[in-house]
């Protein structure tokens, strides 16, 4: 029988964050692939836990996934970790899970501490709805698709960024999305946690003058339904209802339902769109 991949969320600053689950798990295990052997062994230290380890990260994610497959395979249990939180969110791990799913091979997640979850709860904004992005893309032109897709999203954002690049992107999002409310977090459950509610143009404004420090988790505010509609009708308002009606008739749609989706889209009686639609043929 092949062994078991465990999942196991580690603290993101507070050591008393750690699950007596995972504890068990990593001292009963065969191998621990962790991301950082080095920063894991700390962690491990700390504990007393003893199990050998090996990395497992982004840059050998794929051919040392099939090295832990095998070893899965010949029945030792392997428990993944990364530097801190829920390994495979926005994390190698998931070429991992994968991989296992592929051969058969059974994967069980112990739960625990996640930044953006974290994040999330403390932002103060919706939490009904959320979309996670984690880190921008490097490539310019795909982030600025990103950034296209943000631009229309009602759920709230969470993003994760480093400090280096805090400014630039506060500015860019700021560009993008125009001023909404963010809330920006860092050194989360540790001593100097610190949960900062404030707007795009105004974090952008702060660390032009303040140096950034840590890593940071930004909860930005979703388009709210209410102006996402004051736009679709705007936007259907600057056309005229031959347009409008054109617009759905062209892919395939017969008049009455378009005449339906037209009064549906300016919010008024399908009444009026009829008579435009046929006085107009009249005049004709």
């Amino acid at each position: 029988m092949s062994g078991m991949l465990y999942l196991c969320a580690t603290p993101i600053g507070n050591l008393g964050d750690m699950t007596p689950r995972v504890q068990q798990t990593l001292e009963s295990v065969d191998l621990i692939a962790a991301e950082d052997t080095r920063n894991s062994l700390k962690l491990l230290t700390h504990f007393g836990i003893r199990t050998a380890m090996t990395s497992y990260h982004e840059y050998n994610k794929v051919e040392k996934a099939d090295y832990l497959v095998e070893q899965l395979r010949e029945g030792k249990d392997v428990a993944l970790i990364t530097d801190a939180g829920t390994p495979a969110i926005s994390d190698p791990g998931e070429v991992l899970v994968a991989k296992c799913q592929e051969a058969g091979i059974p994967v069980t997640s112990l739960p625990g501490p996640v930044a953006c979850i974290t994040a999330l709860t403390l932002s103060g904004l919706s939490t009904r709805r959320f979309c996670f992005e984690g880190f921008l893309p490097a490539d310019k032109k795909e982030k600025q698709e990103v950034f296209a897709e943000l631009t229309e999203e009602s759920r709230t954002i969470i993003l994760y960024e480093a400090p280096h690049h805090l400014l630039r992107t506060l500015k860019e999002l700021y560009e993008a999305l125009g001023d909404r409310r963010i809330t920006l977090c860092r050194e989360l459950t540790k001593k100097f946690e610190t949960v900062l509610p404030t707007t795009l143009q105004e974090a952008a404004s702060r660390y032009e003058s303040e140096e950034p420090r840590g890593e940071y988790v930004l909860v930005v505010e979703g388009k709210s339904l209410r102006q996402k509609k004051e736009e679709r009708q705007a936007a259907w308002q600057s056309m005229s209802i031959e347009e409008h009606m054109a617009f759905y008739q062209k892919d395939g749609m017969d008049e009455k339902a378009a005449m339906k989706q037209v009064a549906k889209d300016r919010g008024v009686p399908k009444r009026e769109i009829y008579a435009a639609v046929h006085g107009a043929h009249k005049t004709n």
